[in-house]
């Protein structure tokens, strides 16, 4: 696949109620370096050196950088690390040694050694703050996070680790082929959260305990809107509100959730439980729900 043309991710693949992704092998994405075609690479100088033409020094260093590029291709990501680790270390004043930190980088990604990945493309933007390749960098980083991701039923703290890295991509390099893939990402990272916030608030509901429910569902409205999980969270809201009496935030939920998102079955639910002599309920326009979206949307 030309990379030129697309960003190619591995190994995370997240099922979610409207969403799947499916990444593919990032390994597709070096064939253009490996074989020297600079000019489809965001890491140019990662193509092999030619050590024959090249001084004696020179050749050293290609030869041990070649060997690393051999090695990453053949799939043996830790002897590449330590191939590239081995150029940064021996001619640490060269280019190559700029070059090799930022290939250990890569190719601890690719044997999911996500910390070390985290650890080197950090190291590289510290050193390189202005280089060509940090944008690569940092996207390396948020790959490295997003790949963590844990199952719903587990602990987020690292889907927001991996949000906060995909933000950060889309905030500092907006115009960089890289921004697009991380604001895709992104979008599964928030449904995610939204699917965890949910899977509380049913657990609090379950037990009759309405506003801790509230508390859960209202985050998803408020922070993770554009996500999957909003039309249930309004009629989870609907429901809650009708359990403690407080029928005028009730019909906000239900009358917001009808505005949005008109055929789906979460307001017919909702209409059945506010609905008055076959009229549609009407939002608040002092409610907290209503201004959430138009916060947002209007």
């Amino acid at each position: 696949m030309n990379f030129s043309n697309s960003i190619i991710t591995r190994g995370l693949s997240i099922s979610l109620l409207a969403f799947s992704v499916s990444a593919c092998s990032l390994g597709s994405k070096m064939g253009s370096l490996l074989n020297g075609d600079k000019d489809q690479s965001e890491i140019g100088a990662a193509a092999a050196l030619n050590p024959a033409s090249a001084t004696p020094d020179d050749a050293a260093v290609g030869q041990i950088y070649n060997d690393g590029l051999s090695s990453m291709k053949a799939g043996n990501y830790k002897t590449a690390t330590k191939k590239f680790a081995d150029v940064e270390r021996r001619y640490p004043y060269s280019k190559w040694a700029t070059q090799s930190l930022l290939m250990q980088a890569y190719s601890n990604y690719q044997g999911n050694s996500y910390d070390d990945s985290i650890n080197a493309a950090r190291r590289f933007i510290e050193l390189h703050p202005g280089h060509k390749d940090t944008p690569y960098a940092y996207y390396l980083i948020s790959l490295s996070e997003y790949e963590q991701i844990r199952d719903v039923r587990r602990d987020q703290a690292q889907t927001t680790k991996a949000l906060e890295a995909l933000e950060e991509v889309q905030q500092r390099f907006p115009d960089s082929r890289y921004a697009l893939d991380a604001k895709k990402k992104s979008l599964v990272a928030k449904d995610r959260l939204a699917a965890k916030e949910m899977e509380v608030g049913r657990y609090y509901m379950k037990r009759s305990a309405y506003l801790a429910g509230i508390n859960r569902f209202k985050k998803v409205v408020t922070e993770y809107q554009t996500t999957s999980y909003t039309p249930e969270a309004l009629y989870r809201l609907t429901e809650a509100y009708v359990a403690l009496g407080v029928m005028s935030e009730a019909r906000t939920a239900a009358a917001v959730l009808g505005h949005n998102y008109p055929n789906s079955s979460w307001y017919k639910d909702a209409y059945a439980l506010v609905a008055s002599d076959g009229r549609a309920p009407v939002a608040s326009d002092t409610s907290w729900i209503t201004k959430a979206f138009k916060s947002i949307t209007g």
